[in-house]
């Protein structure tokens, strides 16, 4: 078998984007609205990775046999009759390799041309070297410029491999989004995934922001979902979380510019005027409750009965008691991509040291998933799962805001 056929390598890597598409359309239906997306995307890319050829350069060997070379291959320098073959010493050289040997039946996108004849078996690539001379300084020659043309070869293979699975991520999350896109609508279960609560129109506009799309959140372990049949559960619209957090985020603005009106004020002294900037700013939803206060800290949204958004207000006690709040809005959500808001007030005067104190801690709770983004340096926005099911999705902000003593 010759390696590097006349088929392009761009065919294969086709036809194993078909299987990646196909084994997403093949999944099935309540394990693909159930599964963590992240999860699973992560996990299809993981699994539909082609692995890139390596050569163990310092495994190669060599092998020595008699073969009859016929007369057409003899230098002209040798006396010999057309037709005839002679025997002469045959050096075989070893190339071992790992990674996916299906590559070398194909032309990459870039290619060298040369004349040995090179060939694959039992992961091995080998070529021989003729003995004609007894010249080793000759053979030597022979082996490193045959050495030198299969790692460019292999080199220019890798490249067209590392660049398809760098479009793979792209490829599973539109596939992925777009068949349970297409579930929800076959399910007609898009109208029920909204709770009914809007902006007031005559609201002050001071704090309105543009309404994002949902973010699809998303090792080669297939991920466990819980659940046998998809149940559809109302989620606060992620444009509407937003402008809670940015209603949030500039009463908290408004505490630290005027630190001497808040000083000595309560955890739920903070939280009322919180309150009274969000409670105007929307309706009601279908219950007629909006936002409430539960216990001493809480500030509560609710559907029929449940939790959808949670924000806790806390005053800054450390790494253990931030993680401990962390904890406690965790126990408070059950919904399938719920909304919390984690408030902290620091009163330490090194402010940026608490600040990197949250920002690397959070990732050691049992329920962390990924850190999303940055809003601004006292706002953070992470992923975290319900308690024992990965596949309930929290949306977490961490909010911190400076009212030293």
């Amino acid at each position: 078998m010759r390696i590097f056929a006349e088929n392009e390598l761009s065919n294969y890597f086709e036809y194993h984007r078909r299987g990646v598409i196909q084994s997403i359309q093949n999944t099935n239906d309540d394990y693909l609205l159930n599964v963590n997306e992240e999860d699973f995307i992560t996990y299809q890319i993981e699994k539909s990775l082609i692995e890139p050829l390596e050569i163990l350069f310092d495994d190669i060997y060599a092998t020595e046999t008699e073969k009859m070379i016929p007369a057409e291959r003899f230098p002209s320098s040798y006396y010999v009759h057309q037709g005839n073959s002679y025997s002469k010493p045959v050096y075989t050289f070893h190339f071992p390799f790992t990674g996916n040997e299906k590559l070398l039946e194909f032309k990459p996108s870039t290619w060298m041309v040369w004349s040995m004849e090179v060939k694959l078996k039992n992961n091995e690539i080998t070529f021989d070297v003729i003995n004609f001379n007894n010249n080793a300084d000759e053979i030597k020659r022979t082996l490193e410029s045959n050495k030198n043309s299969i790692k460019g070869q292999l080199e220019n293979v890798n490249r067209d491999v590392q660049s398809f699975n760098a479009s793979l991520h792209q490829l599973v999350r539109q596939t992925f989004e777009g068949r349970k896109k297409t579930l929800l609508v076959n399910k007609d279960t898009l109208s029920s995934l909204g709770i009914p609560i809007k902006k007031r129109n005559d609201a002050n506009s001071t704090y309105s922001v543009p309404t994002p799309k949902i973010r699809k959140k998303i090792s080669i372990q297939k991920p466990v979902v819980l659940d046998r049949e998809f149940k559809p559960e109302p989620t606060l619209e992620y444009g509407m979380y937003s402008e809670i957090l940015k209603i949030v985020h500039n009463t908290g603005k408004q505490f630290e510019r005027t630190p001497s009106v808040y000083q000595g004020k309560e955890e739920e002294h903070l939280r009322d005027h919180i309150l009274l900037n969000l409670e105007p700013s929307f309706e009601g939803s279908a219950t007629g409750e909006t936002f409430n206060k539960s216990g001493k800290t809480d500030i509560l949204l609710r559907y029929e009965g449940n939790n959808v958004f949670i924000g806790e207000c806390k005053f800054w006690h450390g790494q253990k008691g931030f993680l401990d709040t962390i904890s406690q809005l965790i126990g408070y959500l059950t919904w399938r991509d719920s909304k919390a808001a984690v408030i902290m007030f620091v009163k330490n005067k090194d402010f940026s040291s608490v600040i990197e104190t949250a920002k690397t801690e959070i990732s050691s709770h049992s329920n962390f998933i990924k850190h999303i983004n940055d809003v601004n340096e006292t706002w953070f926005q992470y992923e975290f799962h319900i308690n024992d099911d990965r596949n309930r999705i929290i949306h977490l902000a961490v909010m911190l805001y400076h009212l030293p003593n």
